[in-house]
């Protein structure tokens, strides 16, 4: 092959890498906006939305020590809000670490309130939410929130997760939003993700 045919050949796979990206993008989150001029992001999630235009889903539920948490009782704080399966021995460990891993590079005033929300209520317990908490790294004040398969369904419903049980294991999305101090849902990331990203986004919301 050519110099000039393999150029013409790596350029359409761009084109067409991006084309797909974009797609994929959209249907992931369909209410975001793609622009059309490449400049450099504000945030860096896969998704991103401007202030005040999404607030999240509103809910209440209670966590690992029994307390009632709500998102209107975080406003005022940054949230990293995320599902998980403290019982997974494939996506949720890995994905654990690497939101340690972003959130140890934040300062004590730019630190998010790290909330997870079970998508194992047969299997999630305190005592389990506690061992994965420390296995993985996370933040000893993280808040695992428990519940009834009909409360947590809610709460997956309205930040479109979706769970799967299957024999042995959960299939789920792995998805992170995060909040700023208003309530209002303002970067979403799908795993795997860059930590570093996560890291930059969650500095630029808590400044």
């Amino acid at each position: 092959m050519s110099r000039r045919a393999f150029a013409v050949g790596v350029a359409l796979a761009a084109v067409a890498g991006v084309t797909i990206g974009v797609a994929l993008h959209a249907r992931l989150f369909p209410s975001a906006a793609v622009g059309s001029t490449v400049r450099l992001p504000a945030l860096y999630g896969q998704a991103t939305w401007s202030p005040a235009s999404r607030p999240a889903p509103s809910f209440a539920l209670r966590d690992q020590r029994g307390r009632l948490v709500s998102l209107a009782s975080l406003r005022g704080r940054t949230v990293a809000l995320t599902f998980l399966d403290s019982l997974c021995r494939q996506a949720c460990p890995v994905e654990g670490r690497a939101l340690a891993a972003a959130l140890r590079g934040l300062g004590p005033s730019r630190r998010p309130r790290l909330v997870v929300v079970s998508v194992d209520p047969g299997g999630d317990t305190p005592a389990t939410v506690g061992r994965a908490i420390r296995r993985w790294g996370l933040p000893a004040g993280t808040t695992w929130l428990l519940g009834t398969h009909a409360q947590l369904a809610r709460v997956w419903r309205a930040f479109r997760i979706t769970v799967e049980p299957r024999s042995g294991d959960i299939v789920h999305s792995t998805a992170l939003y995060l909040l700023d101090r208003h309530g209002d849902e303002r970067a979403g990331f799908l795993f795997p993700f860059v930590p570093a990203f996560v890291t930059t986004d969650l500095r630029r919301l808590a400044a």
